[in-house]
């Protein structure tokens, strides 16, 4: 019998994305050795293709815009609008580190905070934007680790089990997926960052079996699909808060999938209308997070809608997804959001409203009664939606034909639960006691901890809790291995 290869590290990495990067800097600040696998052909995970808002308190950008923002107030609208079951004690870490540990240290490792915007739920605004968006912050973040000497970056290269002695994490099992080849990766620590399960429908009809008579997307990066979860579980690891699946509904299904199971985030459409199956709108359109388009358009009969456009708003559509989109721009080499808009069988066109109706397969009288009373309230001069509230202000009517219709469903796009760690980042046993030598961040730890956000996230509590938690992680990853300081806190408090 062959003999395997095996390779030695400090601090092994499993997933590049955002958790991964950030555990990756930190490690090697503190001078570990890092090895990092990835089981996909590229790097960077959902990170990189993520929106790339993170939700920050009390930072530079905000004074600069004369934004009043404490940890106490981001605390209690994250407590409440997450309906009291967040975890409380890595909420309150998180908000009190944002400005000094994350937008702060990021910013020194050459990440760009260019803008803060009001979301849903927040007192004030506090979702800030980097430059380049989700891609813009992981390649800010991989090139400071390039340059601090993390230059082991092993792409297609499936972690499969934890190897375990004596009741102590010590490396990690994985194949290339190409060759087939199984290495033994050996490490004084393991951090976990290999993401949630939103990309297995089967995972998520595990945990939420009521969502089995549903078209439901797959819809976060590709790598996501919870293998994470089996190797911890293995070796006496547990999850937490399985249920709490965060979902969007501005997705249509991939038509290239051949499962039909994939979905593709589509945005950039502010003036876009949404019809149910029945021809009328149902909801204020720029009311679309999790908490609140979500709810919704699973509240409709059946659960899936038709945003409406005319032909001035096309030309601002991004698709969310590998195939269509690269460092914080669409791909305009071939232009394939071009050809998606035209040859999808999801994205529906015609010259009149009429001829549109029939197309989407609603009550014709309806819909076009729909378009024509809404394009009536900007038309007149309005300032509000009479009948859902949306602000109309410097709206554009659907008016300029051809039409075009895009076919929304719902799509699992965040794993709230996960694994559940101390403040830490360690994993812990059923008795929660930490696993000797492994710990878990990012989306596989339900962003951290195991259900950082509650029943709903206040958008930016996702990819902002997947960075700090990577931090966390990598830095007691790197002291159990010998190297660096004691804590990873720079808090900011009232």
């Amino acid at each position: 019998m062959a003999t395997r290869e095996s390779v030695k590290t400090n601090v092994l990495i499993v997933g590049s994305g955002a958790a991964g990067v950030t555990a990756a800097i930190e490690a090697r600040e503190a001078g570990a050795d890092v090895i990092v696998l990835e089981k996909e052909d590229h790097l960077g995970g959902a990170a990189a293709i993520s929106g790339g808002g993170c939700c920050l308190v009390q930072t530079a950008l905000q004074e600069e815009n004369g934004i009043e923002d404490s940890p106490d107030l981001a605390f209690d609208d994250w407590i409440s609008f997450g309906g009291g079951t967040a975890d409380e004690v890595w909420a309150r870490y998180y908000i009190e580190n944002t400005n000094l540990g994350l937008f702060e240290w990021a910013k020194e490792r050459g990440v760009e905070w260019v803008r803060v915007n009001q979301n849903e739920g927040n007192s004030v605004p506090r979702w800030h934007l980097p430059k380049g968006g989700g891609a813009g912050i992981w390649q800010g973040l991989h090139k400071a680790a390039l340059d601090r000497g993390v230059d082991r970056w092993l792409t297609s290269t499936a972690a499969r089990e934890l190897i375990v002695d004596q009741g102590r994490v010590v490396g990690v099992r994985a194949e290339n997926v190409e060759s087939g080849e199984m290495t033994d990766y050996y490490a004084d620590t393991v951090v976990l960052g290999s993401g949630g399960m939103s990309s297995n429908i089967d995972m998520i009809h595990k945990y939420r079996p009521d969502l089995k008579d549903m078209k439901v997307l797959e819809g976060s990066h590709v790598g996501h699909t919870g293998d994470g979860y089996g190797m911890v579980t293995k070796v006496g690891g547990i999850q937490t808060h399985m249920d709490k699946i965060w979902f969007y509904v501005f997705s249509i299904p991939d038509h290239k999938d051949p499962r039909g199971r994939r979905g593709l985030v589509v945005r950039g459409f502010p003036d876009s209308i949404w019809v149910n199956m029945q021809g009328e709108r149902f909801h204020n359109e720029d009311l679309q997070g999790g908490a609140s388009g979500a709810p919704a358009m699973f509240s409709q009969d059946p659960p899936h809608s038709w945003t409406i456009i005319d032909d001035t708003m096309k030309d601002g559509m991004v698709v969310g997804d590998p195939q269509y989109y690269q460092p914080g721009t669409v791909r305009k080499d071939p232009p394939k959001v071009e050809v998606l808009f035209r040859e999808s069988p999801h994205i529906m066109h015609a010259d009149t409203l009429e001829e549109l109706a029939v197309e989407l397969g609603v009550p014709q009288d309806t819909f076009v009664d729909t378009v024509r009373r809404y394009n009536g309230f900007i038309d007149s001069g309005m300032e509000t939606d009479p009948d859902y509230g949306r602000p109309l202000a410097n709206r554009r009517m659907l008016e300029k034909p051809p039409f075009h219709a895009l076919h929304y469903f719902p799509l699992a796009r965040k794993s709230f639960g996960g694994v559940k760690t101390d403040l830490r980042c360690r994993v812990v046993d059923k008795h929660y006691e930490p696993i000797p030598g492994l710990y878990a961040a990012g989306e596989l730890a339900g962003m951290a901890g195991g259900h950082i956000n509650g029943d709903a996230g206040l958008e930016g509590t996702m990819l902002g809790p997947c960075l700090f938690s990577g931090r966390v992680a990598g830095a007691w990853a790197a002291k159990e291995a010998g190297f660096g300081a004691d804590v990873i806190a720079s808090p900011t408090r009232d």
